[in-house]
C-alpha cells in the first residue's frame, strides 16, 4: 500500500466577471471566465499505519513559497482538510490516517483561488487513497463535493479555461488557441471579498455606467483567434470599479501595469493585479520593471490554460 500520494492543482484568473444585480440575502448570479495557470499549488498525503474508523486527517503542516499570513491556517478549518474528510466520509471506505503537506505557490486571499486549488488538489489526491481500499467517487461525485467545499473549488478540480454561471460552479468548458503570458502582481492590502460585493452595490446606485456586463461572447471569440491583442480588449471585471475604491493604490499598480504588458486587470475580488503580456519574454521583462518598481511587492510569471487537478505520483 501506498506511503505517500501527492497532487497538485492550478491558480487562476478570471479573464472575465460579470456580477448580476443583487438578490435576495446579498447574492449576485455571476458569470466568470476561468482561465488556470501553471503556478500550481501541491498537496501531499503522508499515509500512517493502517485503516481506521473516523476522522482521518491526523494533521497539516504549509510550506509557503509566498508570504506567509500572521494567522495560522492550518486547522480542520482549512479547505484541504475538509476536502480530505469530505472524500472519506461520502464513500465512508476505512483509509489509513494521513499527514496533509501543502506547498503554497499561490498568493493567500489574493484572488487566484490559491485555497480553492489546494481543496481540489486534495479531493483528488484523497479519492486515490480511497481507491487503494475501495471503491473511489465518480468524476460528477467529485464536482459535487468540489461545489460544496467552495465556488471556486470546481473550476480547480477541472481547469483550462471554462465559462462558468451561478455562483461560478457551474462549468463549460471553452476553447482557446495558444497561450497566454502572465505577470501577477500582489499589493498585499486584504480586500474581503463581501464588502467588494455590497460596495459595488452601493458604487452602481450612484453610477449608472456601471452596469452588470453578463455577455462574454467578444472574449470567448478572441480566445478562439489566438490573438493576445484581442484577448487583452476583451477582458473585464466588473468587481474592479469596487476594488479600487477599497483600496486606491490599485490605480497606481493598474496603471503601471498597463504601461508594462498589454492589458492589466484586477484578478477576482483582488487584490491582485493581473498582467496580459505579448509572450514569455515580454511577460519577464514586465515583471522586472513591476517588482523594481513596487518594491515589497510579490510578482510571479506564469501562463495558462493549464490542467486541473491531478495526482502527480503514488509510492
Amino acid at each position: 500500500m501506498p506511503r505517500e500520494i501527492v497532487a497538485s492543482a492550478p491558480g487562476k484568473v478570471n479573464l472575465h466577471l460579470g456580477v448580476g444585480e443583487a438578490r435576495a440575502y446579498g447574492y449576485h448570479d455571476l458569470v466568470s471566465v476561468f482561465h488556470a495557470v501553471d503556478r500550481r499549488e501541491v498537496v501531499r498525503l503522508r499515509i500512517d499505519g493502517d485503516p481506521v474508523d473516523g476522522p482521518v486527517v491526523a494533521s497539516m503542516r504549509t510550506t509557503f513559497f509566498v508570504d506567509q499570513p500572521d494567522e495560522d491556517i492550518d486547522g480542520p478549518g482549512n479547505l484541504a482538510w475538509r476536502a480530505v474528510e469530505a472524500v472519506v466520509a461520502r464513500t465512508g471506505v476505512a483509509v489509513p490516517r494521513v499527514h496533509i503537506e501543502v506547498d503554497k505557490h499561490v498568493f493567500v486571499a489574493g484572488g487566484m483561488a490559491g485555497g480553492s486549488a489546494d481543496a481540489a488538489a486534495a479531493l483528488v489526491a484523497a479519492n486515490a487513497l480511497v481507491a487503494e481500499y475501495g471503491d473511489p467517487l465518480t468524476t460528477e461525485a467529485l464536482h459535487d463535493l468540489a461545489a460544496q467545499l467552495g465556488a471556486d473549488v470546481p473550476f480547480s478540480l477541472m481547469g483550462g479555461t471554462a465559462l462558468g454561471t451561478g455562483r461560478g460552479d457551474e462549468l463549460v468548458e471553452m476553447l482557446s488557441r495558444g497561450r497566454l503570458h502572465w505577470v501577477f502582481v500582489n499589493p498585499k492590502i486584504g480586500i474581503p471579498t463581501g464588502r467588494a460585493f455590497s460596495l459595488l452595490d452601493d458604487l452602481r446606485h450612484g453610477d449608472p455606467a456601471l452596469v452588470p456586463h453578463l455577455n462574454p461572447t467578444a472574449l470567448s471569440q478572441a480566445l478562439t483567434s489566438g490573438d493576445t491583442s484581442r484577448v487583452a480588449a476583451a477582458l473585464h471585471n466588473d468587481l474592479e470599479p469596487a476594488a479600487v475604491t477599497m483600496r486606491p493604490v490599485l490605480k497606481r499598480v493598474l496603471e503601471a501595469a498597463g504601461q508594462a504588458g498589454r492589458r492589466a486587470l484586477v484578478s477576482g475580488s483582488g487584490p491582485t493585479v493581473a498582467v496580459l503580456c505579448d509572450n514569455a519574454d515580454a511577460a519577464h521583462a514586465a515583471a522586472g520593471q513591476l517588482a523594481e518598481q513596487f518594491d515589497g511587492y510579490e510578482v510571479f510569471v506564469a501562463e495558462g490554460p493549464d490542467r486541473g487537478a491531478v495526482v502527480e505520483h503514488v509510492s
